[in-house]
């Protein structure tokens, strides 16, 4: 299901302000001895102005051996779902009627979404209406299968779905009443703004434009322990777990465009591990 996939929109809607030098959500990481690999920030949608892959992105996923992407393998259902009851418990009579509206432009079930954590369900809402189940990460990792290239996650159903949980079932629930407050108008202007900073090519402004969107959604204190947990912790991790491939063989790793600035961003990790980068343009 398309919905078992959003979460990486989340992580690049909890974001943090950077550094990078140069601008580019597409780099090629040359090693120490000489390997070359790739790095691109990708955007969780099927907006088809992100969805065309130019030809040096797919010659440069043609000419590796290892594929990578934030998560690779379905989370099981108990990731996504409350552990008991559903959301009738929580819910005011209008916010299920607005939840069951929701549903259906985003083409879901409604007694499954009724069972989903408030979080998953904020963050699906908090999208456009989609037009194909064909997001630009899970093109890419489509386009990766078809070339018969290894594919490996940087984290496990787990580690991606999990991180949230340390969100309170109350913390959870104001994320969602947050959202449904929102109108359709709303989350078009912002998703458009969002998408102005993607397609400008430059990881500080998409990072930027992420953090002043997200300052809505949760209390000051939630969103600074939030920040810690799906950003800096993450990084660290997925910067270990890509170089450790990169260093093994050729690789393209795809990844939410938050995550490749600052400090703790991968774009840092690879030159402070003695790659060189070079921007190259997507």
């Amino acid at each position: 299901m398309r919905c078992f996939w959003l979460l990486a929109t989340v992580f690049l809607l909890f974001s943090q302000q950077g550094n990078t030098a140069e601008k580019s959500l597409f780099w090629q990481l040359e090693s120490p001895e000489g390997q070359v690999s790739y790095l691109f920030g990708t955007i969780h949608t099927d907006d088809n102005r992100v969805t065309s892959f130019s030809p040096l992105v797919l010659q440069a996923l043609k000419s590796v051996n290892t594929f990578m992407l934030e998560v690779a393998d379905e989370p099981a259902a108990k990731l996504l779902q409350l552990p008991q009851g559903d959301l009738k418990q929580y819910l005011s009579d209008a916010e299920l009627d607005q939840v069951a509206q929701l549903a259906d432009v985003h083409v879901m079930p409604l007694d499954r979404v009724l069972k989903m954590k408030p979080w998953l369900l904020a963050v699906l809402f908090d999208l456009p209406k989609p037009q194909t189940p064909f997001a630009q990460d899970f093109l890419l990792k489509a386009k990766a299968e078809e070339m018969d290239k290894r594919v490996v996650g940087l984290e496990s159903p787990q580690e991606h779905f999990g991180v949230m949980d340390s969100l309170t079932l109350d913390e959870q629930l104001l994320m969602l009443h947050a959202v449904l407050k929102r109108t359709q108008k709303q989350k078009e202007k912002d998703f458009e703004q969002l998408m102005k900073a993607y397609l400008a090519g430059n990881p500080d402004q998409v990072a930027n434009m992420d953090d002043e969107m997200t300052r809505g959604v949760l209390p000051a204190e939630v969103w600074q322990r939030m920040r810690i947990k799906l950003l800096d912790e993450r990084n660290v991790k997925m910067a270990e777990r890509g170089l450790e491939q990169a260093k093994q063989g050729r690789v393209f790793i795809a990844v939410g465009a938050a995550h490749l600035a600052g400090k703790t961003g991968l774009i840092q990790a690879f030159k402070q591990a003695g790659f060189k980068l070079t921007p190259l343009k997507k």
